[in-house]
């Protein structure tokens, strides 16, 4: 049986609210909200609007992670992947979307932009120290593991 959490949202979108795609799905599509219709030159990024705003549980956080089909059709990802929207933020969920192909991408209202993931986190509690307890890694790393 799949966990589900209480999460408060107003929705000022003008859209449905996000929603999971089939039954197993981890994330939830998320569309722009959009006055204009946005055209993302090549090479550039820009902020897109949501009209969404959450209050997520302590201990959790509101991951804005890339749409796969967008990304590979057209080049068009999240900038910041993931994007993180903390417990305690409480304006608009904005989507830094990058086009990172060699043609311009037309943003719509509505298009779907990106996936939402709710995401639990533990806080850090730093013990400082000299020596860190040996591990079978140790301090191999950028392909230290090999390619194949």
């Amino acid at each position: 049986m799949r966990q589900e959490t209480k999460v408060f949202i107003r929705n000022r979108s003008g859209h449905s609210l996000p929603k999971y795609s089939t039954a197993l799905s981890a994330g939830m599509d998320v569309r722009a909200k959009l006055d204009t219709t946005v055209i993302l030159q090549p090479g550039a990024y820009q902020l897109i609007s949501t009209g969404l705003f959450v209050a997520l549980p302590a201990g959790t956080e509101l991951q804005i992670r890339p749409r796969s089909g967008l990304a590979l059709k057209y080049g068009v990802t999240v900038l910041n992947a993931p994007g993180t929207i903390d417990a305690d933020y409480r304006g608009e969920i904005g989507v830094i979307l990058i086009n990172h192909s060699a043609q311009p991408f037309t943003i719509k209202n509505g298009e779907r932009i990106a996936q939402l993931v709710l995401a639990r986190h533990e806080r850090i509690a730093w013990t400082e120290t000299e020596n860190l307890p040996e591990s079978q890694r140790g301090t191999g790393g950028f392909g230290s593991t090999g390619i194949d």
